[in-house]
């Protein structure tokens, strides 16, 4: 396939809107430079869309909602089962365009279009999700039953990092439920969206369901004030998942918002080295570091454990960043210079802390590449809870080094930490998993592997600063929050029953 609307924006260098069922050009005077992060090339510019727009959007996913609200789910699932198929059909072309702009290798951008799909999946069984309950004479003569009926319009707030998967955690399962959505991308990486946005069309769901708009932090502040905006999904950072919770709960809106992390992996003594070492080379700098599940401290237990540091610094030298047609790059570069740059500061300040800086990726230089936003692999050792480079999540391809001596202390380390995304133990002892999964307060737990993301039909259950909200994305609790229940009781007493002829109860 090839997409019309990535040809359309590559040929006028401009990203458009999605309103109504339609890309539309917009008439704003703002636009965002979107670049390359591997050469700095400028490949689009993305508007900041107007009010005017963004009333437009939103009042044109009102209208929709009021009729889609009525279709049957067996239907809206149809609608569904065509565009996981349709997904499915052009990942790699999603793929090759998530890559040119997020700057991810190749199979990692095939993995983020992926994983999204597992959610659209798991949205395509709503049919059943969507049921209520019923109870028979809960008093005399009264019946007791519950409907699962959509809220409305509800929006997604997504982050640079994960463009196909985020989306598609958001509003397959908003729409399947009932009701209609309206996508905010990041600015960062506006075209994957716009690419599933075209894959919706083609699955044949009604004009108005799905509305993408772009902008900043002013189309944010929009949809978290808008009347007609009912529920929020947020992914991102932990200052502005805080500043979307509470301005969207101050307006009465429902908000989930995941925020960022400071992810734990603890190393007992009886640990397979190998496997050890080979999760925390992955984990720590997979898609650069850029993700919230990445494992960004290891807590090595015990003294045995102290000579295992070799074999992590060695194991990590051996990996390097790359363009995304690099087949042996194991990550690419980060997404622009800010983060870039934040990063190598960071590295910077380590030493000066304390800790000792065993691999220092600040002056990564890639072939043919000159102007990328790379950062090569970085670790630090002996790394300890009043430094930056714990305090702070990194958000690049770095590991932290600490050691403890008891399974105990690696817990309260980590339950001491202020954020809860997720965790992980790699040990032989069937006690000590245990142990660890019941005792660390931290929402995802991983036993003998590194990232411990629920497959869709669980949910992603990230807890203290790591999530603002009550119910979580995907799995049981998404649809949770995109529904509401009604009940109704009812009471139809056996002494109002007609008398007559053929108005008897009984069977012939």
């Amino acid at each position: 396939m090839t997409s019309k609307i990535i040809d359309r924006i590559r040929q006028s260098r401009r990203v458009p809107l999605f309103i109504d069922g339609a890309f539309v050009d917009s008439d704003t005077a703002d636009w965002i430079e979107l670049n390359n992060p591997a050469t700095q090339e400028v490949i689009a510019q993305v508007p900041v869309a107007t009010g005017q727009e963004m009333d437009r959007a939103i009042g044109s996913a009102k209208v929709a909602f009021k009729q889609w609200r009525d279709v049957p789910t067996v239907q809206r699932v149809r609608c569904l089962l065509r565009y996981q198929a349709l997904l499915k059909e052009h990942q790699q072309e999603i793929a090759t365009v998530l890559a040119e702009e997020t700057g991810k290798t190749f199979a990692d951008a095939m993995g983020d279009v992926w994983r999204g799909i597992e959610v659209v999946e798991h949205g395509c069984g709503m049919t059943t999700h969507m049921m209520g309950e019923t109870a028979e004479n809960v008093a005399s003569n009264i019946d007791t039953h519950s409907y699962v009926h959509p809220i409305g319009v509800c929006a997604g707030i997504t982050p640079f990092n994960f463009p196909a998967m985020i989306p598609l955690w958001m509003y397959p399962l908003a729409v399947a439920c009932g009701n209609a959505f309206v996508l905010k991308p990041s600015e960062q990486d506006p075209l994957t969206p716009t690419m599933l946005a075209e894959l919706f069309v083609e699955a044949g769901f009604p004009s108005g369901l799905l509305q993408v708009i772009h902008g900043d932090k002013r189309q944010v502040d929009a949809i978290l004030d808008h009347p007609d905006i009912k529920a929020i999904s947020f992914v991102g950072s932990v200052p502005v998942a805080q500043y979307v919770y509470r301005r969207g709960a101050d307006n009465l809106k429902r908000v989930q918002a995941m925020a960022g992390a400071k992810n734990h992996m603890v190393v007992m003594p009886d640990a397979d080295k190998e496997r050890v070492v080979s999760a925390l080379v992955g984990s720590s700098c997979g898609a650069a570091g850029q993700r919230c599940m990445a494992i960004s401290v290891a807590v090595l237990v015990g003294e045995s454990t102290r000579g295992w540091v070799s074999d992590i610094k060695t194991a990590l030298a051996g990996i390097r960043p790359g363009a995304p047609g690099d087949e042996n790059a194991a990550y690419g570069p980060l997404i622009n210079r800010k983060s870039c740059d934040r990063v190598r500061e960071i590295i910077a300040g380590a030493a000066g802390e304390g800790a000792d800086v065993l691999l220092d990726g600040s002056d990564c230089v890639v072939e043919g590449y000159p102007d990328g936003n790379w950062v090569g692999p970085t670790l630090f050792d002996n790394v300890t809870t009043n430094m930056r480079v714990y305090q702070e999540e990194i958000f690049g391809p770095a590991l932290c080094l600490m050691h403890v001596d008891t399974l105990e202390e690696a817990i309260d380390l980590i339950n001491a930490n202020p954020y809860g995304n997720g965790t992980s133990i790699f040990t032989k002892s069937g006690a000590a998993a245990r142990k660890y999964q019941h005792d660390t307060e931290v929402g995802q737990v991983g036993i003998n592997l590194p990232i411990p993301v629920p497959a869709p039909f669980f949910s992603f259950t990230g807890s203290k600063n790591s999530f603002f909200g009550d119910l979580h994305a995907y799995g049981k609790q998404a649809v949770r929050f995109y529904t509401e229940t009604k009940t109704v009781l009812s009471r139809w007493p056996e002494d109002d029953v007609p008398d007559g002829p053929d108005m008897t109860i009984n069977m012939a």
